[in-house]
């Protein structure tokens, strides 16, 4: 599997959750979250001291997706982890 495919695998989504927004790994964390926040300024480290569930590779994982949704590839090629 593909680095950015392990990397998605920590990404889940479901309706009940958010409204079926991505999330980490079940957390209740989103996606969105988390690059909102690294986009004002703050760094993994400060998210990783503000979120002690988030892992690095979980931060990885957002900017995968990101860049799997900006690449223009298509939903059914960005698949996510079944929580």
């Amino acid at each position: 599997m593909p680095a950015n495919q392990e990397l998605l695998q920590r990404i889940t989504s479901r309706p009940e959750v958010f409204g079926g927004k991505p999330i980490i790994r079940d957390l209740r964390i989103s996606v969105e979250l988390i690059l909102s926040l690294l986009s004002q300024g703050a760094t993994p480290e400060e998210l990783l001291d503000d979120y002690p569930e988030l892992e690095p590779e979980d931060i990885r994982a957002c900017i995968a997706y990101a860049h799997a949704v900006i690449a223009r590839e298509t939903l059914a090629t960005v698949s996510v982890g079944e929580p």
